[in-house]
């Protein structure tokens, strides 16, 4: 029999227990959770989308034409002219000749690497891929063999002595960690030894990059650069959902091999035609990434000047590592009880000995908040 009290009890002596906390108002920088006001500094909204009025209006307009579901998988009846003009515009978008969307990131991820590597082949991957990268090579049936994190060297010795089929998988920028990939360096490598780059940039998307266009577009990186692009809508874009990017011959295999693609319902048209709007207005609304950025500068500044243990970063995923989980935890909640909301990161989701305060910033954000945040965190780190 399981003893899954057990489990669970283990978890809670070890600080690795998890819970949902019950949010009562829409997203944003602002929420209300069991009756309280709480600064929000935990959420992947960048941009300030989720809860766009422009997005809304989009989204009820989608209802009224489309309904709700969207009644079956993309390969039976579930494709709309909706899901087809967002793939269109997202080829375009990322300057690819084609685009597939996914209900979501993981999907991509999982559907993509299978589809694409097996038995007798090696996915290559940073140590500190997202945990949907590395379970797309589990999934495949492929060797896994893991480079040390953005480390270019660690994987041309693993690439010269491998002689099969071979995709390098990276994110663009880990979610964990803020920094950014050496895509260049990666790009390189992998034309030289004769392998696929598969790029997740589901946290720079929208951020990075001329127009939101992502840390591809940051590096002038293409399509013969990197064959294969996943990016996500839940993050920036502030909907939901996913999509793969590159060549014809790429999503034509998609739509015949990626399992979680063919044996999936397809994400209700509304939301497609929500995206669709926050696709439009990413790209003309550059002020956001400009605020977005000077905040970002105004959180490192003060936290050097507190001594605070800032990871390297320049997005708006800023890591203060404290190590022990349940310290962690603790000054998590005390900050909940000080009226902000930062997720405890701990292992597994970050190797051991690096729990973190996942300290993530949106467009919507204010310098008041920035200010109260420092303030707080003064209090309580130090």
């Amino acid at each position: 029999m399981f003893n899954l009290s057990a489990e669970l009890n283990e978890l809670t002596q070890q600080g690795l227990y998890r819970s949902c906390r019950v949010i009562e108002s829409p997203q944003g920088v602002e929420l209300i959770i069991n009756g309280k006001n709480i600064i929000n500094f935990c959420s992947n909204d960048y941009l300030g989308m989720a809860n766009h009025p422009r997005l809304i209006e989009a989204y009820k307009a989608g209802l009224d034409k489309w309904g709700v579901g969207s009644g079956a998988a993309h390969l039976v009846c579930g494709h709309s002219s909706a899901h087809h003009a967002l793939e269109e515009e997202l080829a375009a978008f990322t300057g690819r000749e084609r685009a597939l969307l996914f209900s979501t990131g993981y999907m991509a991820n999982l559907g993509v690497i299978s589809a694409l590597a097996g038995r007798g082949d090696t996915v290559f991957e940073d140590r500190l891929n997202h945990a949907s990268l590395i379970d797309g090579a589990l999934l495949s049936g492929a060797k896994l063999k893991r480079y040390t994190h953005a480390d270019v060297g660690s994987l041309q010795e693993l690439l010269i002595n491998s002689t099969v089929n071979k995709l390098t998988v990276t994110d663009g920028v880990f979610s964990m960690d803020g920094d950014i990939a050496p895509l260049p360096e990666l790009a390189a490598l992998a034309k030289q030894h004769g392998a696929w780059l598969m790029v997740d940039d589901a946290h720079g998307l929208g951020v990075l990059g001329d127009q939101g266009r992502g840390t591809l577009a940051e590096f002038a990186l293409g399509q013969n650069d990197v064959p294969i692009l996943i990016g996500t809508f839940g993050k920036a874009l502030g909907t939901f959902g996913a999509f793969a990017a590159g060549s014809e011959e790429l999503i034509e295999t998609l739509i015949n091999k990626a399992r979680t693609y063919i044996y999936t319902t397809a994400m209700p048209p509304a939301l497609a035609e929500a995206t669709r709007v926050s696709l439009k207005l990413v790209q003309a609304e550059n002020w956001r990434r400009v605020k977005l950025n000077a905040l970002i500068t105004r959180f490192r500044s003060g936290a050097q000047q507190l001594g605070l243990p800032l990871a390297e970063s320049r997005t708006p995923i800023q890591p203060l590592i404290i190590g022990d989980p349940e310290q962690t935890l603790n000054i998590s909640n005390q900050l909940f009880n000080k009226g902000i909301l930062i997720g405890a990161i701990r292992p597994p989701t970050v190797p051991k000995g690096s729990a973190r305060l996942r300290i993530t910033f949106s467009a919507a954000h204010e310098e008041k908040h920035i200010d109260y945040l420092l303030d707080a965190l003064d209090q309580t780190v130090r």
